[in-house]
């Protein structure tokens, strides 16, 4: 298989996954990620954006979360458990309402069934958005997630733009133009 650019970029770098370009794209363009952050990864598996986080600004707390394990990163305090638990771990339950920011690359486990598939990816989606909603800082939380575009995708939209101030959609450089992936970002809670 031909390693693409980002990739190799990323390899080069000494980062896990070439996600972390992507992520770092919106981050630059939003100024999410703010000193001191105290920052939820949602599906943080293989852990690329955390150890993003962690470099960019090593003065944020990382609390992560994915049901596939991870291998360790320095600051980062991971927790091996299925999202859906995620009220069930309570070093991070303590800290409902405190966090600045969500960010999630999670995505489902693809069956081939684009309606199926939709469904799936819609209902992860509106998880990671209850969870951010639970999770963020008021005055100043902000969310980064990943979706797909599909049918689904302006009813998702709709139901950040109750949640947020301010939604943008991104599509960024690293995300392989041929990739139905989509970013979302959701700044300041309603």
């Amino acid at each position: 298989m031909h390693a693409d650019s980002w990739a190799i970029k990323a390899k080069k770098l000494g980062f896990r996954s070439r996600a972390v370009f992507k992520l770092e794209e919106i981050l630059k363009k939003t100024k999410a990620l703010k000193d001191k952050s105290l920052v939820l990864d949602i599906g943080c598996a293989p852990g690329g954006w955390s150890e993003l986080i962690r470099e960019m600004n090593s003065s944020s707390k990382i609390y992560a979360i994915d049901i596939l394990n991870i291998k360790p990163i320095e600051g980062v305090l991971f927790f091996q458990e299925d999202v859906f638990n995620i009220d069930n771990i309570k070093e991070i339950y303590s800290l409902k309402s405190k966090f600045n920011l969500v960010i999630s690359d999670l995505a489902p486990n693809l069956s081939g069934i684009k309606t199926v598939d939709e469904e799936k990816i819609f209902d992860l989606n509106i998880l990671t958005l209850k969870i951010a909603k639970n999770y963020l800082n008021k005055s100043d939380g902000a969310i980064i997630l990943k979706s797909f575009q599909n049918s689904l995708l302006k009813k998702f939209r709709t139901e950040m733009e109750k949640c947020f101030h301010l939604v943008q959609t991104y599509k960024p450089a690293a995300s392989k133009s041929q990739s139905g992936e989509i970013y979302l970002f959701g700044d300041r809670p309603l």
